[in-house]
């Protein structure tokens, strides 16, 4: 196995081997003021966006779904012909003061169903017949970003990272106690695996790059560790793992850590069978504690440097399937929050339900258009050297 082979597969960022605090050598630092964070949320399994944002003036939305529509009554207008999912009820607040943008039918040309490789697609920002083993957040840390030479300057709220986190030379950490990271990384076990480890053993072979890494991992459990005690939020968060995550990652950037993306994910959203309360209770999850989450930024001055952007795999099919759910489709909504969006509300109209590529919502926005966006004017890096093509600004941010 080489070396980059070994970034792409490796578990160490999980917390499994580490070295003792000897061998470290990392400046602490913690983010200045005014630095900008994204905090990506990803809904796994497919969220249907037709019952996420209703068409309810929509008959051909009503036809296609005769049991599994939501009802005018039941949804929460925004505009005299779009609302959200009743579980949404959270938003209906975020949207009033202009924390939210809606862009609709987002996707890529030649879309796959597959939930594996759509979800691959997403996470790589690649062409739906391109294969790559990097992720658009790894080349990220990649490029010469300024302060992304350490692993907590990414940080995935999980045991494991997903292909989104792992660049060619750097990856991401992942992390979903901080407590638990540092104690285990403090086992006396690893303190006897130092013993047969010399800083003249760091080189760029494989099992010098293992150390490397091994000893980044370390620090940075400490570190993060060290500074989350800075802050610690008193908001009140809904009681789910979800929002506990979010509450986590709420108290790191306000406790200044120098993580500029934050990675989490809830699923469920595969919804072939009975989905509508399926649905709605995961909706009510996410927008619960994302509305926390955002009010928590708010109260401790940090909404404005924050931005949160909020994806799925794929859309679902406009037909209800047999089994009152719905099956694998392509485009979908795609939801951005923070202080400080340009367009704030509906960035573009409705799919157009009398069009539709056999069965399936066409895309009009490809994500990447979106990636680009976040990179450029958010992240501050050139989009092209990420993305490995142009994509027009689509001036979200």
């Amino acid at each position: 196995m080489n070396r980059r082979n070994f970034i792409k597969t490796s578990s160490l960022a999980s917390g499994a081997l580490f070295l003792p605090s000897f061998l470290k050598a990392f400046e602490y630092k913690r983010l200045p003021a005014g630095g900008k964070v994204l905090v990506v949320i990803q809904l796994g399994g497919g969220n249907d966006g037709l019952n996420t944002v209703i068409p309810f003036e929509n008959d051909l939305y009503y036809n296609k779904r005769k049991t599994l529509s939501i009802p005018k009554t039941e949804v929460l207008g925004l505009t005299d012909q779009l609302g959200l999912n009743p579980g949404l009820k959270s938003f209906k607040d975020i949207y009033d003061q202009g924390w939210m943008t809606i862009l609709n039918s987002v996707g890529y040309p030649n879309p796959d169903r597959s939930h594996f490789r759509s979800m691959d697609i997403w996470q790589s920002a690649s062409d739906a017949k391109e294969y790559l083993s990097t992720g658009w957040i790894g080349r990220y840390l990649d490029s010469s970003c300024g302060g992304c030479d350490k692993a907590y300057n990414a940080i995935e709220v999980d045991d494991t990272l997903s292909l989104a986190m792992k660049g060619n030379t750097k990856k991401a950490i992942a992390v979903r106690d901080v407590n638990r990271l540092y104690k285990t990384t403090r086992d006396p076990f690893f303190e006897q695996i130092a013993n047969a480890t010399k800083p003249d053993m760091l080189t760029e072979d494989n099992l010098g790059y293992l150390y490397k890494t091994m000893i980044e991992t370390y620090s940075s459990a400490e570190y993060i560790s060290t500074t989350s005690k800075i802050f610690e939020s008193k908001a009140t968060y809904p009681d789910s793992g979800f929002s506990k995550q979010l509450k986590m990652i709420s108290g790191l950037i306000q406790s200044g850590l120098q993580t500029k993306v934050y990675y989490v994910s809830l699923g469920g959203f595969d919804t072939h069978v009975g989905q509508k309360g399926t649905q709605e209770r995961l909706l009510k999850t996410w927008s619960e504690g994302v509305s926390a989450f955002l009010n928590d930024l708010k109260a401790g001055g940090k909404l404005d440097d924050t931005l949160v952007m909020t994806f799925s795999e794929f859309g679902r099919r406009v037909e209800q399937n047999a089994s009152n759910g719905t099956d694998h489709g392509t485009a979908n909504n795609l939801f951005l929050f923070g202080g400080k969006l340009n367009k704030k509300g509906f960035y573009n109209e409705a799919p157009d339900l009398s069009d539709l590529d056999q069965g399936d919502i066409k895309y009009k926005i490809d994500f990447r258009n979106v990636y680009a966006d976040v990179i450029k004017n958010w992240l501050d890096v050139d989009e092209e050297s990420i993305l490995n093509q142009k994509f027009p600004s689509l001036g979200l941010i």
